[in-house]
């Protein structure tokens, strides 16, 4: 066996020998006679093994260049534009590629891009090299120089549909059935060029997990045509990444169909009992309280608002703030519901709660899983806790006056005594002990509820305030004094400006 031979034998590459035997001959050539074969063949083999990458998940921008295998998955269109300068229009073609690692955008620029039209074909198999960079769907490699590659292996399953595990950055042409479990309304904004964009999502699941799909401009307000629990198919979507995230976006070419099929979506959610702070988790229960929808005026003169909902899984129960238009969201006592993406905070009275921010989805399901919590009681008592609340008289022969009885929202009431509440669900009341140890608190946040109870909210908890003073929504207080059954009873209220 030659110098070369040897040199390629241990040489892991793509590239034939005879092709290889050649870059070495013409190396001594360059070299004017300063390199032997030898010398040449093992500087051919440094440079293969600095450019040679072992699929295109490995490429990234910086790379100063790339050599990779990879099979053809879309031929672009050819597009023409004007160069500065020039009589003659550039012509460039983009065409996506992928191995066992991902997949990639190659672009092919002038006589190069014509030649890709008419010669190559998809599922054929390519050997690449070119320059790697950052481009509008992710990394993007500026072809240098390609050639096919019939006898080499590239294990790529071509798709004519895709499932939520399947979407990879760098996709097009995607086309994805899934059950819509969250729709949102259509905003605006400004672009660099003074025109007003649009924008909306939906969030689809479908047996393999969950995707949001953002829809651009004019397909901005098929997010308002669906509701949740319909099945979709979104067509020629494209995947792109936002803080880490994959979604699914859909322009001009896209669209989202409705269609017959029921897509099955099974949420893997964590145990409410499980539950850490700082975390952000998906998690599903039986709704067992209902809060009025509360609105604030946040620092810079827009108006928010938040609603907070309580959820029982078999392992314990957790509040739910939702923030925004998910405020809105029609959920019932004894819905079963899941919330993706929650944030777990510091809650009120020492206790964790869940927040339901822009990124969330609340999802109301059709059906209550076999093995979910009995909520049917518990949302039963906070109905006739409701009553009291609201401090008016709770009905059907319930004691009023029952010796410093008093209502309480405790996430798990005692049996009820001798009173229910109006619709016959029955009312929990415990009695407070003369001896009990009352706790003082002081608590500073705005005003998100007047009238009585105030409401407070810092912005990561709330507080119900019992107060003579006239409190403005949309101010900053600090009140301090007794709480007894979660409200405080103020003594002192300071002002901030």
């Amino acid at each position: 066996m030659g110098a070369i031979e040897d040199v390629y034998e241990d040489l892991e590459t793509d590239v034939d020998f005879e092709e290889f035997e050649a870059a070495v001959e013409d190396k001594v050539e360059q070299m004017g006679g300063l390199a032997d074969e030898e010398t040449a063949a093992m500087l051919l083999a440094h440079e293969l093994r600095d450019d040679e990458v072992e699929g295109v998940a490995d490429v990234a921008p910086g790379m100063d260049e790339v050599k990779f295998l990879a099979k053809v998955t879309k031929i672009g269109e050819l597009r023409t534009f004007e160069r500065d300068g020039e009589d003659e229009d550039g012509r460039v073609v983009n065409v996506d590629v992928a191995d066992e690692s991902g997949r990639i955008r190659i672009t092919m620029w002038d006589e190069m891009a014509e030649d890709a039209l008419e010669r190559l074909e998809v599922g054929q198999n390519l050997r690449v090299a070119g320059r790697p960079k950052e481009g509008y769907n992710g990394v993007e490699v500026d072809v240098d120089k390609v050639e096919p590659a019939p006898d080499a292996e590239v294990d790529v399953e071509m798709r004519d549909s895709y499932r939520v595990e399947d979407l990879a950055l760098g996709l097009s042409d995607v086309n994805l059935q899934g059950r819509v479990l969250s729709t949102d309304s259509v905003r605006t904004f400004d672009r660099d060029d003074g025109s007003e964009g649009r924008v909306a999502n939906l969030t689809l699941g479908d047996p393999t997990g969950r995707i949001r799909v953002t829809l651009w401009d004019e397909k901005a307000d098929l997010a308002t045509e669906f509701a949740a629990g319909d099945s979709v198919e979104v067509v020629d979507g494209y995947v792109r990444e936002r803080d880490g995230t994959l979604e699914l976006h859909v322009g001009n070419r896209g669209a989202v169909e409705p269609i017959e099929a029921e897509i099955e979506y099974v949420p893997d959610t964590r145990d409410i009992g499980s539950l850490e702070l700082g975390e952000t988790v998906d998690i599903a229960g039986g709704v067992i309280e209902t809060d009025p929808k509360r609105t604030f005026d946040r620092d810079d003169g827009s108006e928010g608002q938040v609603r907070n909902v309580r959820i029982k899984d078999e392992t314990g129960d957790i509040r739910v703030a939702l923030w925004g238009e998910k405020a809105d969201d029609d959920i019932d006592l004894a819905d079963y519901v899941v919330v993706t993406d929650a944030e777990i905070q510091d809650g009120w009275q020492d206790d964790l709660e869940a927040s339901a921010g822009w990124q969330s989805t609340v999802s109301v399901m059709d059906e209550t899983p076999e093995d979910a919590a009995d909520t049917e009681t518990d949302a039963a008592q906070s109905t006739g806790l409701g009553a009291f609340g609201d401090g008016g008289d709770a009905g059907g022969g319930g004691d009023a006056d029952n010796g410093g009885t008093t209502a309480t929202a405790d996430p798990e009431p005692p049996s009820a005594s001798d009173g229910t509440s109006g619709g016959g669900a029955a009312a929990a009341v415990t009695e407070r002990p003369d001896d009990e140890e009352v706790e003082s608190e002081t608590f500073t946040g705005t005003v998100v509820q007047a009238g009585s109870p105030v409401v407070l909210d810092d912005g990561s908890e709330t507080r119900s305030v019992e107060t003579d003073e006239s409190l403005r929504l949309g101010e900053k207080v600090t009140v301090s004094g007794p709480r007894r059954d979660g409200t405080i009873h103020a003594d002192e209220i300071e002002r901030t400006k």
